[in-house]
C-alpha cells in the first residue's frame, strides 16, 4: 500500500502544480506559460533519465531484443527531442491586435493619395467559377483606394471563360506559355507585369475581408518586417470533421496551428509565410530574387530567404479571410504530402535551415522540420511496440516492476495532458487528437521516408478545390493498414489469454493489455475518418437576422448563395409557392418555397416554441450575386467552433460508429 502510493507520488504533484497554478493563470502571459512548460520538460527529462539509466543501459546484449530495447528508446529520444523544441516555442506568447490598432490609426491617418499601392494575387490553375467568383468579388472589395488596388487574376490554366469574367469584375487576367515553377512560378510572372508597393496573395479559395490591408499594412511601417502572415479559416467542414460527424462539434484540423502555435512562433520571431492569406513587401521579394521556386512550398522558403536577407515574418492572428478546407480526403492527403516533403526539402537546400546564411542557430533549430520527421514514426512505434510483445514476448524496455512505470511514465503523460488542456481548451482532446494523427501516419510516414531519400522526386500537385464530395467514398488503403493493427493486437490480447498459447507472462503483460487497448479505441476512432459522407460544396451560415417573405416578419436563420431559411410563425400561409424574399441592402429576391419544415426549441428570438421553417431557393446573377459573395465571405460571418462539448463530442463518436451522426 505504502509502495503503490510512493509511486503515485509524483502524479499526485504534477496535478496538484496545475490546480495551483497554471489553471488559475492566464495562458496568454508569457511568464505563466514559462514556468508551465518548464515544469513539464523537468518532468519529462526525469523520465528521459529513468528510461535511459534504469531501462535501456541495464538491459543485457542478449541478441535481438536488445537492438529492438534500443531502437524504441532512440525513437523515444527523437520524441523527447520534439516535445522540448514543443515547450521552448508555446513558453511564449504575443497578440499583435493591440498594436495593430495603434498602427493603424497612425499609418490611416496620412492623406489617402501617400498610401501604398497593393497588387492581390490570386494564382489558379484548375477551379471552377464557383470557387473563383468569391474570392474575385472579396480582393476586389478590399478597403482600400481603388486607384492604389489591382487585382491580377494568375490563370495558369488559360482559360477564355475565365478572362471575360475578370475583365467584367475589372481584375487583371494574366497568362503565361508554360507552368514552369507551379505556383511560385506563377506569382513570378505575376511580379513581372505588375508594381505596387505591396503583394496580397489568396489562393483561389481563399476570400480576403474587407478589413485585410487596412489590418495588415500598418505592420510595414518597421522596415524590418518582409511579410505579415494572417490565419486561415474555413466556410466549410474538413473531411476529418465531417467524417467523424463532428461537424459542429470539432474545430477544424488547421486551428491548433494558426489559433495557438502561429502566435508562439511569432513571440520567438519564428513564423513564417503560409502562402495564402498574406502580404509581402515588394522590396523584400525583389531582394530574394523573387519567390523561391526550389521547393514546392514556396511560402516556407519565402520566409528563409527573406531571413537570410534580414526581413522578419509576422504573424497577425485575427479572422480576415475565409477559404475552402480540403473538401475529401484526396485532398486532404495531397496538401499535407506536399507540406511535408517540401518541409524535408528545406534541409537539403542552399537557403534551406541548415545552410542559409543570416540565420542564427535558433532559428535554424526551428525551422527544422521536427514535427514531419518525428511525429508519425513515433505513432506507427506506439502501436508497433505492444504488437511486438503480445507476439513475440520482445520487451521495449528492462522491466522491474509497475510501481516504476507508474511513477516516472504516468507523471509525465499527465503534464503533458495537462499542458495541452490548459494551452489549447478549445482545440485539444486526447483521444480524438490522437486518432487522427494516428488516421494520417499510414499515408504520411512513406511520404516522410521517400521524402528524405529523394526530396525532390515529387512534382508540385494543386490540391483540388470545388470538387464536393457528393457520393460515399472509402479510403480503403487507410482502413486496411488500420484494419490490420486492429486484428494483430485483439488477436495478441486474445492469445495471451489462454494459458496454453500465453506467449508472455510478468508486471509488464497488465501494462502491455491496458497499453493495446487504447491502441484498439484510437484505431477504432481513426477508421471512422476512412468513411465519408456525402456532404455539400457550398454550406450555408447560420444567422439570426429579421427578413420578410411577402410581408411576412421572420427571421433568417440559414443563408448560402443560392438558398435562405427563414423561420416564421405556424399561422403563416402563402397563396403561391412563388415568393419575394426582402433582405436588408438587396433588391427583392425572386424565390421558391421548396419545403416546409418544423422543429421544436428553435433558436430564433420569438417567443413561440414552434416555427415553420421556409425553405427559400433562389438564383442570383450579376450584381446581385457579387452582394451576396460580399455579405457572406467578407467578415460578418464564421463557421468557427469556440469551444469543445466533450459529451456532446463523445455522443456523436459512439454514434458515428453506428452509422449515425447528432450534430448541435
Amino acid at each position: 500500500m505504502v509502495q503503490s502510493l510512493l509511486a503515485l507520488a509524483p502524479t499526485l504533484i504534477v496535478i496538484a502544480f496545475f490546480l495551483l497554478g497554471p489553471f488559475n493563470w492566464s495562458r496568454h502571459r508569457s511568464w505563466s506559460r514559462a514556468v508551465t512548460c518548464a515544469f513539464v520538460a523537468a518532468i519529462a527529462l526525469r523520465y528521459m533519465l529513468w528510461r535511459f539509466t534504469e531501462t535501456v543501459l541495464p538491459y543485457p546484449n542478449d541478441g535481438p531484443n536488445f537492438y529492438w530495447v534500443w531502437f524504441v528508446f532512440i525513437v523515444e529520444f527523437l520524441a523527447f527531442s520534439e516535445v522540448v523544441l514543443f515547450l521552448i516555442l508555446m513558453s511564449r506568447y504575443v497578440d499583435r491586435s493591440a498594436e495593430g490598432n495603434r498602427l493603424e490609426r497612425q499609418f490611416f491617418e496620412r492623406d489617402e493619395r501617400e498610401l501604398p499601392t497593393v497588387d492581390v494575387f490570386i494564382p489558379t490553375y484548375n477551379e471552377p467559377l464557383d470557387v473563383l467568383e468569391r474570392t474575385i468579388v472579396g480582393a476586389l472589395a478590399l478597403d482600400h483606394p481603388k486607384d492604389k488596388l489591382n487585382v491580377y487574376v494568375l490563370d495558369d490554366g488559360r482559360r477564355d471563360w475565365l478572362r471575360t469574367f475578370c475583365e467584367g469584375r475589372g481584375a487583371i487576367h494574366v497568362t503565361r506559355s508554360d507552368n514552369a515553377h507551379a505556383k511560385a512560378g506563377n506569382m513570378n510572372n505575376g511580379l513581372r507585369v505588375s508594381s505596387g508597393d505591396f503583394i496580397a496573395v489568396f489562393d483561389a479559395d481563399f476570400v480576403p475581408y474587407r478589413s485585410f490591408l487596412r489590418r495588415t499594412l500598418p505592420f510595414f511601417m518597421d522596415d524590418t518586417i518582409g511579410i505579415v502572415q494572417t490565419p486561415q479559416h474555413f466556410f466549410n467542414v474538413d473531411p476529418i470533421q465531417s467524417n467523424l460527424g463532428l461537424e459542429n462539434l470539432w474545430p477544424d484540423e488547421q486551428r491548433l496551428f494558426f489559433d495557438e502555435i502561429a502566435p508562439s512562433r511569432d513571440g520567438w520571431d519564428v513564423s513564417f509565410c503560409c502562402g495564402s492569406c498574406s502580404i509581402a513587401r515588394r522590396k523584400a521579394v525583389d531582394a530574394i530574387g523573387g519567390f523561391p521556386t526550389e521547393s514546392i512550398t514556396e511560402d516556407l522558403l519565402t520566409t528563409l530567404s527573406m531571413l537570410n536577407r534580414g526581413f522578419k515574418t509576422r504573424y497577425l492572428n485575427e479572422r480576415l479571410s475565409m477559404g475552402l478546407a480540403a473538401e475529401n480526403l484526396t485532398g486532404y492527403f495531397v496538401q499535407r504530402e506536399r507540406w511535408c516533403q517540401g518541409g524535408i526539402q528545406t534541409l537539403y537546400l542552399h537557403n534551406g535551415p541548415l545552410r542559409g546564411p543570416g540565420l542564427s542557430l535558433f532559428q535554424r533549430v526551428m525551422f527544422l522540420p521536427m514535427s514531419w520527421l518525428v511525429q508519425y514514426l513515433v505513432r506507427f512505434i506506439v502501436l508497433l511496440i505492444p504488437i511486438v510483445y503480445l507476439w513475440f514476448g520482445a520487451l521495449p524496455l528492462y522491466f522491474t516492476d509497475v510501481a516504476d512505470y507508474v511513477s516516472n511514465q504516468v507523471p509525465l503523460l499527465a503534464a503533458y495532458f495537462l499542458l495541452m488542456f490548459w494551452l489549447t481548451p478549445t482545440r485539444y482532446l486526447p483521444l480524438v487528437s490522437t486518432a487522427v494523427g494516428t488516421f494520417s501516419t499510414f499515408r504520411m510516414l512513406p511520404t516522410v521516408l521517400s521524402s528524405l531519400v529523394r526530396p525532390f522526386g515529387k512534382p508540385f500537385k494543386v490540391t483540388p478545390k470545388g470538387s464536393s464530395n457528393e457520393a460515399n467514398v472509402f479510403d480503403a488503403y487507410t482502413f486496411t493498414w488500420i484494419a490490420g493493427f486492429i486484428v494483430v493486437t485483439a488477436l495478441g490480447l486474445l492469445i495471451n489469454i489462454v494459458p496454453e498459447t500465453a506467449r508472455v507472462e510478468g508486471s509488464f503483460s497488465a501494462i502491455a493489455a491496458l497499453w493495446s487497448g487504447i491502441n484498439i479505441v484510437v484505431l477504432i476512432i481513426a477508421s471512422l475518418i476512412c468513411f465519408e459522407k456525402p456532404r455539400r460544396l457550398l454550406q450555408a451560415f447560420k444567422l439570426d437576422e429579421p427578413v420578410d417573405v411577402d410581408g411576412v416578419e421572420g427571421r433568417l436563420v440559414s443563408l448560402s448563395l443560392d438558398k435562405a431559411v427563414v423561420a416564421v410563425s405556424t399561422e403563416t400561409r402563402f397563396k403561391s409557392t412563388k415568393v419575394r424574399l426582402n433582405i436588408e441592402g438587396f433588391a427583392p429576391l425572386e424565390a421558391d418555397l421548396k419545403q416546409v419544415t418544423q422543429r421544436r426549441g428553435d433558436i430564433t428570438r420569438t417567443g413561440d416554441k414552434q416555427r415553420y421553417y421556409l425553405h427559400l431557393h433562389y438564383d442570383l446573377r450579376g450584381v446581385e450575386r457579387d452582394k451576396m459573395i460580399i455579405k457572406l465571405y467578407t467578415g460578418r460571418y464564421s463557421r468557427d467552433v469556440p469551444d469543445i462539448d466533450k459529451i456532446a463530442v463523445s455522443v456523436n463518436l459512439l454514434l458515428r460508429a453506428f452509422g449515425r451522426t447528432r450534430t448541435a
